[in-house]
């Protein structure tokens, strides 16, 4: 089964959940077999995924990650009398590809939860493209009942 690199680079992208307030790191050598980078080092891993959290966020330039796009190639072959272009790159390039085509494909739809206190990412899959929250469930419930709060207590004073 092929794997779908866009759904793996959001789940790289939420390896640094806030669990009871503490930003915590979830990405380990069974994230890495999981989503099939055992072979590689969890640091070096963890160095793509801060550099694609600081571009998705707009802290960095999308060029921080072309240095991982070396050594990609495509090639021709004919699979049932039709020509295809295979794919020759490592893991590490495909996530900055899966980045790439989402960039592409879904401008502006890669994005941060807008919840300030949150660490994680959504891709907006929404019609109108004004999903905010990584989690209605959780974010967003959590913010609109803040705002909720914020109002009614204004109307207090």
């Amino acid at each position: 089964m092929e794997m779908d690199w866009s759904e793996a680079l959001l789940e790289l992208l939420n390896t640094t959940p806030v669990v009871e307030g503490v930003p915590t790191d979830t990405l380990d050598g069974a994230w890495l077999r999981a989503h099939g980078a055992a072979a590689r080092r969890v640091q070096d891993v963890r160095a793509l995924r801060d550099d694609l959290q600081q571009v998705v966020r707009g802290e960095a330039a999308g060029t921080v990650l072309g240095s991982r796009l070396r050594g990609v190639t495509q090639s021709p072959e004919i699979v049932d009398d039709v020509v295809t272009w295979r794919l020759d790159a490592s893991w590490e390039a495909r996530m900055v590809l899966a980045w790439g085509n989402l960039q592409s494909t879904m401008p502006g739809r890669l994005r941060p939860c807008a919840n300030g206190e949150c660490h994680l990412f959504l891709l907006d899959r929404s019609r109108g493209g004004t999903g905010r929250w990584c989690s209605m469930t959780s974010c967003g419930n959590r913010m609109k009942a803040r705002r909720h709060y914020g109002r009614a207590a204004g109307k207090a004073t």
